[in-house]
């Protein structure tokens, strides 16, 4: 019997993997950033006045998370202009980065997910390892014709 295996898996960069696990899984904060993200779609922009209305957590605890988190590349950040009763207002977005969005999916329950995005997922996860494997074939001066072939065996292996 095949056991069913979910897919988590997360590409880290080499220089700041401990600091990036430590920020996100060392604070509950971090992690409540991350699930709130799923909540709303994890494609679109965090909004720190929603993070303090939505969380448990002091605007000064939000605000040191988004700085850490954008920092270590988990989330982007930028300024977006509203304009309210004649007065304008510059207001930070933050946004998941390709890495950040990993581990928000890494907290997801996969009945949480839309098949589209359980598709983009698969793809974008696919078109990483395979990039990686091929740098990592360069490296170690690996055939990579062998690996193509490998890959077509199993693909002909799924029924």
């Amino acid at each position: 019997m095949v056991e069913k295996l979910h897919p988590y898996v997360v590409f880290l960069p080499t220089e700041k993997k401990d600091k990036i696990l430590s920020a996100i899984f060392g604070s509950k904060a971090g992690v409540d950033v991350l699930r709130f993200s799923l909540k709303q779609g994890i494609s679109k922009d965090i909004y720190q006045k929603d993070l303090v209305k939505s969380l448990n957590y002091s605007n000064k605890t939000i605000i040191e998370n988004l700085k850490t988190l954008t920092k270590l590349g988990v989330l982007n950040e930028s300024m977006e202009k509203n304009e309210n009763e004649n007065r304008i207002i510059w207001v930070k977005a933050y946004q998941l980065t390709n890495l950040g969005k990993w581990f928000a999916l890494l907290l997801a329950e996969e009945k949480e997910l839309s098949e589209q995005e359980k598709a983009e997922i698969l793809e974008s996860l696919f078109r990483t390892y395979v990039k990686q494997v091929k740098r990592l074939a360069d490296e170690l001066g690996i055939n990579k014709k062998m690996l193509e072939e490998t890959f077509r065996e199993e693909m002909k292996e799924i029924k």
